[in-house]
């Protein structure tokens, strides 16, 4: 089978708002700025620039130097880094959780997403400098999402605690960690490299946000990509406008959840909350909330008044997170950022936002749905052949997909549609004959219909059942090969690690999927390993 593609929209993995958002809804539309085209990144540009400011760079770019001054730094990044400082240089940034070893594969497709967006911008804008940023999410607090990664079906788990900043936890404990996973890595040159990262990473470095960064550097450095750490007090400080307006005004809760009302049709990703800031400490990330006059830290004795509290912001703004709704608008009012590329929940808690961005009169960025993969290997493309699949059968539900074969192996037809059919119009003149003598009568010619409706689907079912028992070989091995390439029945991407796919294509599995990846195309891309 050759390298291919399936639309989002065919691919049975998008939610609705997603495909709505994809294919422009007019019902949607108030709710982004510009639609992901190349053509609307000027008029992206221009906006941007006039509404940045620009005494931010400085401070950006000082953050930056310090946070990479004990890592070793490609040529590229190292110039993206100093561009920053020019009014006509402009991030794509992309933001992901701390996962342990990097996490699911998606990790990898964001921020390929991220470095391609930004090499077409360059070749479409020539007069602009384009970095993509990893904007690394240090602040969460949801340890349980991030201390695990599956390997070839099991799953590793790093036991360890935390209530505070994920960012800040220490990386102590992980060596027990990486001599278990050591073992399942095997030997050979690729597994000794993969080895011999995790050390560096992990075990080399004394918290979770510096093993991070060291991690995304050497998978993505040499392409340009500059990782940030947002936990920053200077960089808050920039911020300290906001954190006071959603402290006094809480004016974001009310727009959001207006918009929030709006996609009511569709799953609202978050619901925002009265003042949508933490509270946080090295061991410690709770909520703010206003009660009885006073500013509290949920779940803590902590507490301030208005005065003490806008005091606290002024000397420590390090002191406040800003949570899921807020977190957008801080990295939108830190970076000369253009463009958020993301996964569809994502994209669908950034569609709620525009309203409170335009309040707060900061640039909301454009939305890009990260690209999605399906990796497999040449092995597995020979097997679908063998077994006459292409990609659209493998991307079917299983049971769909073994009803769809054992109805297309089969010798006969086991589909009684065209029966159903006939029985259809057989009732249709019992119907009318019923209504010539007597309407009373169309009431028992309905149950008879019914009755044998009935009989023909369960007589159907029994076909099918059988013929599935008949060819119980050949659909053994096509759910064997549709459970390899979608793990628990869900997305390879969300399940597996980029290392089982690095055990066998080495350091050419990033290189081949920046060659082939697309962001501004809405494609599920399948690529064949050599």
């Amino acid at each position: 089978m050759p390298n291919d593609c399936i639309s989002y929209k065919n691919s049975g993995y998008f939610s609705s708002l997603m495909k709505d958002y994809l294919d422009l809804k007019p019902n949607l539309q108030p709710l982004y700025n510009r639609f992901p085209t190349l053509e609307n990144f000027e008029s992206q540009i221009e906006e941007k620039q006039i509404n940045f400011n620009d005494s931010y760079r400085t401070t950006l770019v000082s953050v930056l130097q310090k946070q990479y001054q004990n890592i070793d730094i490609s040529a590229l990044t190292k110039l993206n880094i100093s561009a920053l400082t020019s009014s006509n240089t402009f991030t794509v940034t992309t933001g992901h959780q701390l996962n342990l070893f990097s996490g699911p594969l998606y990790f990898l497709y964001k921020i390929i997403s991220t470095i391609n967006l930004t090499t077409e911008l360059k070749t479409k804008y020539p007069r602009y400098n384009f970095v993509p940023i990893y904007w690394m999410a240090t602040e969460d607090h949801d340890f349980e999402e991030i201390n695990y990664f599956n390997f070839k079906g099991k799953k590793f788990h790093w036991n360890a605690a935390s209530t505070g900043p994920v960012g800040r936890l220490s990386t102590e404990g992980l060596l027990e960690f990486f001599e278990i996973y050591e073992q399942e890595l095997g030997s050979g040159t690729n597994a000794n490299t993969l080895k011999k990262l995790f050390q560096e990473a992990y075990l080399q470095h004394e918290n979770l946000a510096d093993a991070t960064r060291y991690l995304a550097n050497a998978l993505f450095g040499e392409y340009g990509l500059v990782i940030l750490d947002a936990d920053d007090t200077e960089l808050k400080r920039n911020f300290i406008p906001f954190i006071k307006e959603e402290l006094l005004y809480q004016s974001s809760h009310k727009l959001v959840a207006e918009t929030a009302e709006k996609l009511k049709d569709y799953v609202v990703q978050v619901n925002p909350r009265e003042i949508n800031l933490f509270y946080i400490e090295d061991d410690l990330r709770e909520r703010i909330i206003f009660e009885n006059g006073k500013f509290m830290v949920n779940n803590t004795k902590i507490e301030f008044s208005e005065e003490t509290i806008l005091e606290l912001l002024e000397k420590h703004p390090e002191k406040f997170s800003p949570n899921v709704i807020m977190r957008p608008l801080y990295q939108e009012v830190i970076l000369p950022n253009l463009c958020y590329i993301g996964g569809g929940g994502e994209i669908a808690y950034w569609l709620e936002l525009k309203s409170f961005f335009n309040a707060v009169n900061v640039t909301f960025p454009i939305l890009l749905l990260r690209n999605s993969v399906l990796l497999a290997t040449e092995k597995q493309a020979k097997k679908a052949d063998k077994l006459n699949l292409n990609w659209s059968d493998l991307f079917l539900k299983q049971s769909q997909l073994l009803n769809h074969k054992t109805q297309q192996l089969s010798e006969f037809s086991i589909d009684l549609s065209p029966l159903k059919d006939q029985l259809h119009k057989q009732f249709e003149a019992l119907y009318d004959k019923s209504n010539q003598t007597d309407p009373s009568f169309s009431g028992a010619v309905k149950a008879q219909e019914t009755k044998q409706l009935k009989g023909l689907g369960n007589l159907e079912k029994r076909l099918l059942k059988a013929q599935k028992r008949k060819l119980g070989e050949v659909l053994e091995r096509i759910t064997d090969l549709q459970n390899e390439l979608f793990p628990n029945q869900s997305l390879q991407e969300r399940q597996a690690n980029f290392s089982e796919f690095y055990l066998e294509s080495g350091d050419q599995l990033i290189p081949n999927l920046i060659d082939q990846l697309k962001p501004l195309e809405d494609n599920f891309n399948i690529i064949i390993l050599p």
